[in-house]
């Protein structure tokens, strides 16, 4: 399966793939194809940024 951190963080963060996309100022179904396929590190690591950056601003919302 692709994007297997990804996905496990989606999950462990509690985010959607909509927030990310949100995040990343793409539409949720252009981050669901690119989903697919195993992405590039550098995109990779982009994403999991934006994971945690929503994880860190929804803990900070819940305070």
């Amino acid at each position: 399966m692709a994007n297997i951190e990804i996905k496990t963080a989606l999950k462990e963060a509690r985010v959607y793939q909509w927030e990310v996309a949100k995040f990343l100022n793409i539409g949720e179904s252009v981050l669901s194809r690119m989903m697919r396929q195993e992405l590039q590190p550098e995109k990779k690591e982009e994403i999991l940024q934006a994971i945690d950056q929503i994880k860190r601003t929804q803990a900070n919302i819940e305070k």
